[in-house]
C-alpha cells in the first residue's frame, strides 16, 4: 500500500516597491523553492504569507500597511520584510508592530537569512528539498524575456530628502564574478533584456576599492565601466540588450557611452538628477552640479546621437524660490530630456529635509510639478515625432488576438517609459511573438508612445 507523501508547505508572497525590492523578493522565492517550499496562488491556499514592503514615501508606507492588514485578515499568518520593516516612528517604535501587532516577524530589506529563519520557525521546511527543481537563474517575478540584475545594495550618499541609507545601509557591491554568473544564467534561460539596477550604479566597487575579480579566466575590476563592458560583451553573444538604471553623472560614466555607440549596450541612461539649481542641489546634498550636467548631457549626445536620457526631478523642495524653479525649467528646456518624471516634494518621516527652512506650500508644490510636466509634454512630443518614418528595433512584450503586439524600443524601459504599438504583419508567414525582437517602421507618435508596422 503506497504511503501518502506529506503535503508540500505553501507560501503566499506579496511584493511591493521598486525593482531593487523586486530582486529581494526573487531571492527569497528562489531560496524557498530551493528548500522545497511551494508558492501559493491565493491567501486561502497559503500556510503563511510574506509581504515585502516599501517605506520610502507616505503613500508607499500606507500601501504596505494596507497589504499587511489584508494578508492578516485573509490568512492570519504573516511575515513582513522590506524597507518599511526598518522604519521607526517619531517615538522610536516599530511602525509595523505598532499598527499590526499580530504579524509573526518583521525584518528590514535585503534580509534573506532572517526571513528564512522566520519561515523555518513558523512553517518547518520539508524533509527532502529538491534542489534540482531550482533553475540556475533563480525564481523571477518579471516576464521571462527580461530581468533585473542588482549589482549592489545600499548607498553612501546622504541626500536630505531620502531615508534609504538608514533602511538599506551603506554601499555593498556584489563580487563581479557573481554578477557575471547571474547575468550569464539569465541569458541562457532566454532573457533578452537585462536591466542593471542598484541605489547608485556609478559607484559600483567603491566600497571594495575596485577590487579585481575574475570572469572567464581573465581579471576584471569591480568597477562600473569594466562591468558594463563585460555585460555588453556577454549580451552580444546572446543577441540581448543591457540597460543601465540609477546612474549618477560622474565623469567615468563618459567611458560607457562608446559602448552604446557601438551597440554593446542599449543607448539609454537613467540618471536621477532631481534638480538643476546649485543651491537647491546643495540643500538636497546631491553629489552632482547642475551646470556640469548640461555639459555632460551635451557631450553624451555628441558621442552617441541616439542616446535616450531618462531622469527624475523634485518640484517644491523646501526653500525652493520661484527663481530657482524657473532655473529648473530653463535647464529642462536646454537639456531636452527624453523621458522625465517629476514629483511634488513629499516629506518623508526621518528625512533631514524636514528640518529645512521655508517649506513650500503643498498647492505650490503641485502647481510647479504640473508646470514641469506641461513643459515636458511639449519636449517629449517633439522628440517622439522625430522618430516617425524611421525603422527601429522593438522587443515584443505581448501579442493580441489580431496578431498585433505591444513592445518597447531601446528608448523604453519596462513599466516606466512608453511603448510601441505594432500592427499585425500583412505577410501571413510573419508572426509577432512575445520575447522576440522585430524591426518596425514607425508610422505615428504622441508624447509618450509610438505606432509602427512590421
Amino acid at each position: 500500500m503506497p504511503i501518502d507523501s506529506p503535503a508540500i508547505p505553501k507560501v503566499g508572497f506579496v511584493s511591493l516597491g521598486c525593482p531593487k525590492a523586486l530582486v529581494d523578493s526573487e531571492q527569497i522565492l528562489t531560496q524557498l523553492r530551493a528548500e522545497g517550499y511551494d508558492t501559493a496562488k491565493s491567501y486561502d491556499g497559503a500556510d503563511l504569507v510574506i509581504v515585502n514592503t516599501c517605506g520610502f514615501i507616505d503613500a508607499a508606507v500606507q500601501e504596505s500597511l494596507d497589504a499587511i492588514g489584508e494578508a492578516l485578515n485573509e490568512n492570519g499568518k504573516v511575515i513582513v520584510t522590506g524597507c518599511l520593516g526598518a522604519k521607526k516612528d517619531a517615538q522610536g517604535d516599530d511602525i509595523i508592530q505598532k499598527v499590526h501587532p499580530k504579524v509573526l516577524a518583521v525584518t528590514g530589506p535585503h534580509a534573506l537569512g532572517e526571513v528564512m529563519d522566520a519561515v523555518h520557525t513558523h512553517l518547518p521546511k520539508p524533509h527532502a528539498p529538491f534542489i534540482d527543481l531550482v533553475p540556475a537563474q533563480g525564481i523571477k517575478l518579471t516576464p521571462k524575456h527580461y530581468a533585473y540584475l542588482k549589482i549592489s545594495e545600499g548607498c553612501n550618499h546622504r541626500c536630505s530628502f531620502c531615508i534609504i541609507p538608514s533602511m538599506r545601509g551603506d554601499l555593498v557591491s556584489r563580487p563581479i564574478a557573481d554578477v557575471m554568473l547571474e547575468a550569464e544564467n539569465l541569458f541562457k534561460a532566454g532573457v533578452k533584456e537585462l536591466l542593471v539596477i542598484s541605489q547608485d550604479t556609478s559607484a559600483y566597487g567603491v566600497d571594495v576599492k575596485f577590487r579585481t575579480g575574475f570572469w572567464n579566466g581573465r581579471p576584471v575590476k569591480t568597477h562600473m565601466t569594466q562591468l558594463v563592458g563585460a555585460l555588453g560583451e556577454l549580451a552580444s553573444q546572446y543577441g540581448a540588450w543591457v540597460r543601465l538604471h540609477y546612474v549618477y553623472p560622474y565623469p567615468h560614466v563618459d567611458d560607457v557611452i562608446p559602448l552604446m555607440s557601438d551597440g554593446s549596450v542599449v543607448p539609454y541612461l537613467d540618471v536621477p538628477l532631481q534638480h538643476a539649481h546649485p543651491d537647491v542641489l546643495k540643500r538636497m546634498k546631491r553629489p552632482a552640479n547642475g551646470e556640469k550636467n548640461i555639459e555632460r548631457i551635451q557631450a553624451w549626445r555628441k558621442m552617441c546621437p541616439d542616446i535616450t536620457i531618462r531622469s527624475t526631478f523634485i518640484a517644491g523642495f523646501p526653500g525652493e524660490t520661484e527663481q530657482e524653479f524657473q532655473y529648473l525649467l530653463d535647464f529642462l528646456q536646454e537639456a531636452q530630456i527624453d523621458r522625465l518624471g517629476c514629483f511634488a516634494y513629499s516629506p518623508v518621516e526621518g528625512a533631514a529635509a524636514n528640518d529645512l527652512a521655508d517649506p513650500v506650500p503643498e498647492e505650490v508644490r503641485e502647481e510647479r510639478r504640473a508646470r514641469v510636466m506641461q513643459l515636458q509634454e511639449t519636449i517629449s512630443r517633439q522628440r517622439m515625432q522625430a522618430k516617425v518614418g524611421k525603422t527601429i528595433r522593438v522587443l515584443i512584450d505581448e501579442v493580441d488576438r489580431s496578431g498585433g503586439g505591444v513592445g518597447r524600443s531601446m528608448a523604453d524601459a519596462p513599466e516606466i517609459d512608453g511603448v510601441v504599438y505594432v500592427k499585425a504583419p500583412y505577410e501571413p508567414h510573419l508572426k509577432l511573438a512575445a520575447g522576440e525582437f522585430v524591426d518596425v517602421a514607425v508610422t505615428a507618435a504622441d508624447a509618450h508612445d509610438l505606432w509602427a508596422k512590421a
